[in-house]
């Protein structure tokens, strides 16, 4: 073939839109707009190196509960019952602790055992029944609650045993709690990239009528998604009770609504089968940071709310505008 033909034959190269921009750099751009505007209300303040490490501390237990989320909406559904399951783990951690057990021994039966007990519970009732993960993970959500409250009988847990396991630093620089949230997102990571499964999940949040077809087993992967929502937050769980040194019944209120915002503003689609783990990390670290600067300009921590529910409604409206390019991922 000459060099004319090759010309002729050669396809251009698609131009960039809006779309692809926005699915590559929206949450980067986001994170440093609320550092600028933060910034510029409260630089003494905010700017410091300090509060920078305290913003990403913060950060940790949103990041893994995100982490979690992330799985069920990638599936095209939800878990609203994270809240409940960290505070769930907490106090049977806690509880354990009284009883005798040794820290690690609490801990593994709070991360492990009660986080996939909850992931198979709320996985296999999705399976059984047929409904939308919403419907299962809201009554779940009461149930786990309701547990909590029974098991500490509404009253905070002592849990000292947890701070030295999770309430340190390294180097006395560099506190547990981010290690543990980097730690768990870069498996995370390495799962849904590298792994067959974590392959799979993508492929049936994308068309689950087709995964099937192809042969993957989705009621396994809707079961494995769950589990590993249910670990995350249980691991969130055991790094509260060590930062606070008690179980506290009513911890974990109100956070499903901070994972599900890191999912969606980290690029998650809320319609399946789109999102990156990273970019997910990034999604909490924006949370951290509008929560510890409203609190910095003094503002009430109603306004946390107010912000929470307008980013989750604006993400989740121009992912459905300009998601069309970035289901490519």
């Amino acid at each position: 073939m000459d060099d004319k033909n090759v010309l002729l034959s050669a396809k251009p190269k698609p131009k960039k839109t809006f779309s692809d921009y926005w699915s590559r750099y929206s949450t980067v751009i986001i994170m440093v707009l609320m550092v600028i505007v933060f910034g510029i209300l409260e630089p003494q303040a905010f700017m410091t190196s300090k509060n920078l490490i305290k913003v990403i501390e913060q950060s940790a237990i949103t990041i893994l509960l995100a982490c979690g989320e992330f799985f069920a909406i990638l599936l095209g559904g939800i878990d609203l019952s994270v809240g409940s399951t960290m505070a769930l783990s907490g106090v049977v951690a806690s509880r354990l602790l009284g009883f005798g057990f040794s820290t690690w021994a609490a801990m593994f039966v709070g991360i492990l055992l009660l986080g996939v007990l909850v992931g198979t519970i709320n996985g296999g009732l999705v399976n059984l029944t047929n409904l939308h993960p919403f419907i299962i993970t809201l009554g779940t959500q009461s149930i786990f609650r309701g547990l909590t409250v029974i098991l500490s009988d509404s009253r905070p847990v002592p849990a000292t045993g947890f701070t030295q396991v999770f309430g340190g630093k390294l180097f006395g620089v560099v506190p547990i709690p981010i290690l543990v949230a980097l730690l768990v997102a870069a498996i995370l990571t390495f799962f849904t990239l590298k792994c067959k499964a974590g392959r799979n999940l993508y492929a049936i949040g994308g068309n689950k009528q087709a995964a099937w077809f192809a042969g993957i087993n989705v009621k396994r992967h809707t079961m494995l998604a769950f589990m590993i929502s249910g670990v995350c937050a249980s691991l969130a769980g055991m790094v509260n009770i060590a930062r606070l040194a008690s179980a506290e019944p009513a911890a974990g209120t109100g956070y499903e609504t901070f994972a599900i915002a890191s999912a969606i503003i980290g690029g998650t689609s809320f319609f399946g089968g789109v999102g990156m783990i990273p970019k997910v990390v990034l999604g909490g670290l924006i949370i951290g940071i509008i929560n510890n600067g409203i609190n910095m300009v003094g503002l009430s921590s109603y306004y946390q709310q107010i912000a929470m529910g307008s980013l989750i409604i604006l993400a989740v409206t121009l992912d459905r505008f300009f998601g069309t390019n970035s289901r490519k991922r």
